[in-house]
């Protein structure tokens, strides 16, 4: 490197060797001047190089001031580069000095003290944009944490952490700032004396480490920073209060402080490099601590993603030291000298190269780190997952452990949003009930909620369970964020169109949930409504089907309450369709006959409609048709809807809810296909899946389709070539029909008895089913059924 100016020989500082440890450190901002890389520990050289010596300063009557009257406080090899060497080699020195026995310790409320040092400082280039410092307190009488009554005429200075940590910290930690308080300022002579007697700046940085033998990496690194901020805040606080303290006036004019503060503008760069620096330190700094603070159980100090972190620590605390000299020399070299002191270019390259160094080190020290905590996250993740599962499985006195675990309030929060009343509940109000939980995300559909929300207000079980609605909106390591990408839709969910309980918002749902929910509830899109009985056990993860089918009275929606529904049912218009359009229930005590047609083929449905009539007329028969649509109801199938209301071909569902009720009507179909199947039912063994297995085939076409029943009693169906035929071609079988109660007996005879040459049905199963049977047989002939995927886009 080339040679600078520095502190004029007329004023070096004496060597400071003998300086006792339990003396305040000086004021003095000892530390290094120019920093080399020449890594080789060798004997210290603390002399002056012959050719940077003033020879002037010999003569009697030498100026005190005057140009070239310096020397370096620090000395290296200006014959190597500034990074040129073997970062091996040097880690091998590094760790050679370390040799801790002593007890691990929190060096955090040394760090705090540290950092509160650096705020209060005011350096010439103070701005909030540099150096997040502020306007310290100029008055103590302002402060009463820097006043400390001895004597009622008397006020000294107070160490204002000691106060902050009575207030916040622990005796622990008082004790802590206690221990190190010595080895502090130790090393803050050591900086002083070394720096002053011109020691190499390798050389005086391993003298440091060895001197820190005996403790942690991170403990190396905050008391060479606290050693530093001594010097640096004495420095400082002589600054601000020469002003109004006798005192600090006279220290501030033997450190010729006046004259360098009517030259602040020249030094502004300098300082500017020194506090980004001493920034990049700390960050540095606090990244140590926070791979030691990492937690043992779920990360050993042999596993690779750490091991190879903590390996690159002792070369950062060298780099660490290293910074602190340069900085410290700053001050050095510019106490005394006043604003003849004038940094030169390769300082101020060596200040650049070592933030640079720095920030290098700690890119790859917060990149090991978040490594690190990703793998611990994902472990602690693993843990609670595992606990959350082990949870489920147990039993309990009550529903509250599993509540809990499931939701969590914040603080004092009513996590409940109850429909009915409008206000926030707290989780007490669902304790040992059954809780359905209905599970969902954001794109519920309409008709689902519509005919869930008729059927809740139809309960007549309310006073037994409640419903709860959980979103589940974000992945299973998710979501403590508030913040959902479509809040109006939760709200509008929640607010509008949930009766029942809800989370007041999707993030109280605990990951560990969420990830139960997907991971075993095997949750994807589609709704489910999961039952947790009083004691918080799951009694059925999938009661929706039971819902459709049978409403509340399936309650407790228990696999046996499932089975003996069934047994008690036959196959009969009542079951079919139930209650969805309320004229049904009426036909049926009226003993009429009720027919149930479908397709999207408006002129198989008009020539169907008018030979029924024709028939039902012949015969006297009180015929009451209503139109169900398709399992999927498009386009085709409104219009559909709207041309038999227009030409009053039959009965249609309302027209603003008609695909509310179709889609009632079908999915009511297909669980209960899924309820039988599930049960263990096949088409072989079961007449109801038979029956039902026929109408999803029929849907399944291209075909219309229709299925006449005498009130609650016999009934028949058949796919539209077969009873559109046998119903236009009526006049060969109605001399069979003596009264009307026989007509739905003989038409069922004939359609039996009509078999097409060819036929090749087909099933198509819809993707929210849940289970898909490997072995389907045909309904009409018991074939095996082929199996084949389909994807079909509306085709209207």
């Amino acid at each position: 490197m080339a040679n600078r100016d520095v502190v004029p020989t007329s004023r070096v500082l004496p060597h400071t060797d003998m300086v006792h440890p339990h003396t305040a450190a000086p004021t003095l901002n000892g530390g290094v001047h120019n920093f080399v890389t020449d890594h080789t520990v060798g004997p210290h050289d603390y002399t002056t190089r012959p050719h940077e010596v003033d020879h002037s300063v010999l003569k009697p009557h030498a100026p005190l001031h005057g140009p070239g009257r310096t020397q370096k406080l620090l000395k290296g090899d200006h014959n190597r580069s500034f990074f040129s060497f073997d970062d091996t080699a040097l880690n091998k020195q590094i760790v050679a000095t370390h040799a801790a026995d002593i007890e691990e310790l929190n060096v955090r409320p040394v760090l705090i003290i540290i950092e509160d040092i650096m705020r209060l400082g005011r350096p010439l280039t103070a701005d909030s944009e540099h150096g997040a410092h502020v306007e310290p307190h100029i008055d103590p009488l302002h402060d009463k944490k820097l006043i400390h009554s001895t004597h009622p005429d008397e006020k000294v200075l107070h160490n204002a952490y000691h106060d902050d940590v009575a207030y916040s910290g622990s005796e622990h930690d008082i004790e802590i700032v206690k221990v190190l308080a010595f080895p502090i300022n130790k090393i803050s002579c050591e900086i002083v004396c070394k720096s002053s007697a011109g020691g190499e700046a390798h050389s005086v940085t391993m003298d440091l480490l060895r001197s820190l033998s005996n403790f942690s990496w991170d403990a190396k690194a905050v008391i060479t920073f606290a050693a530093f901020a001594i010097n640096y805040g004495e420095f400082w606080l002589v600054e601000q209060l020469q002003i109004k303290n006798p005192l600090a006036k006279n220290i501030a004019t033997l450190k010729d402080l006046p004259d360098i503060m009517e030259h602040a503008g020249h030094l502004k760069d300098k300082f500017k490099s020194v506090v980004d620096l001493l920034n990049t330190i700390l960050n540095v700094i606090h990244c140590i601590i926070e791979f030691k603070e990492l937690p043992p159980p779920y990360i050993s100090d042999q596993s690779p993603e750490l091991s190879g972190a903590k390996a690159y620590i002792p070369t950062a605390v060298y780099w660490i030291i290293r910074s602190l000299l340069a900085c410290a020399s700053i001050l050095l070299n510019l106490i005394g000298s006043g604003h003849e002191y004038m940094t030169s270019t390769s300082e101020s390259m060596e200040i650049l190269g070592l933030a640079h160094r720095l920030s290098v080190i700690l890119d790859h020290l917060q990149k090991q780190l978040a490594v690190c905590k990703d793998l611990i996250h994902r472990k602690k993740a693993e843990d609670a997952y595992t606990a959350f599962k082990r949870l489920m499985e147990q039993s309990h006195i009550d529903n509250w452990k599993v509540l809990r675990a499931m939701i969590h309030p914040k603080e004092d929060q009513r996590p409940l949003w109850d429909g009915s009343k409008k206000q926030n509940e707290r989780l007490e109000v669902l304790r040992s009930k059954y809780v359905l939980l209905l599970i969902s995300d954001l794109e519920l559909p309409h008709e689902e909620l519509n005919v869930l929300h008729l059927i809740y207000n139809q309960q007549t079980m309310r006073h037994e369970y409640e419903v709860l609605w959980l979103p589940i909106v974000g992945p299973t390591t998710s979501t403590t964020s508030s913040q959902l990408p479509n809040e109006a839709v939760f709200y509008d969910l929640r607010n509008n169109h949930m009766p029942w309980y809800s989370v007041d918002h999707p993030s109280l749902i605990e990951p560990v949930a969420v990830r139960y929910i997907r991971e075993v509830w095997n949750f994807v899109h589609m709704p489910m409504l999961v039952v947790l009985d009083p004691q918080g056990k799951p009694s059925n993860i999938d009661a929706l089907p039971m819902m459709w089918i049978w409403g509340s009275k399936a309650f407790p929606f228990t696999k046996t309450r499932e089975s003996s529904l069934w047994d008690n049912v036959e196959w009969n218009i009542k079951l079919l369709a139930d209650e969805i359009d309320l004229r049904i229930p009426e036909w049926i005590n009226d003993n009429k006959v009720i027919c149930l047609y479908g397709g999207e083929d408006i002129e198989w449905i008009r020539r169907f409609t008018n030979a029924a009539r024709i028939v039902a007329s012949a015969l006297n028969v009180h015929l009451e048709m209503l139109y169900v649509g398709k399992r999927n109801p498009r386009a085709k199938v409104k219009r559909c809807h709207e041309i038999i209301h227009e030409q009053k071909l039959s009965h249609i569902f309302s027209l603003t809810d008609y695909y509310d009720y179709v889609w009632y009507f079908w999915v009511r179909l297909w669980s209960m296909w899924n309820s039988k199947k599930q049960l263990g039912m096949t088409v072989e063994n079961d007449h109801i899946m038979q029956e039902i297995m026929d109408l999803l085939t029929f849907d399944s076409s291209e075909q219309g389709w229709a299925v006449f029943s005498r009130g609650n009693f016999e009934m028949t169906k058949g796919n539209g070539e077969i009873v559109l035929p046998v119903l236009e071609n009526y006049q060969k079988w109605v001399h069979r029909v003596e009264r009307p109660d026989q007509f739905v007996s003989v038409l069922d005879e004939e359609i039996r008895g009509t078999h097409p040459d060819h036929h090749c049905n087909r099933l198509i199963l819809p993707g929210y089913t849940g289970y898909i049977p490997e072995r389907v047989v045909c309904s009409e002939c018991g074939k095996t059924m082929d199996k084949y995927v389909m994807y079909r886009c509306c085709t209207d």
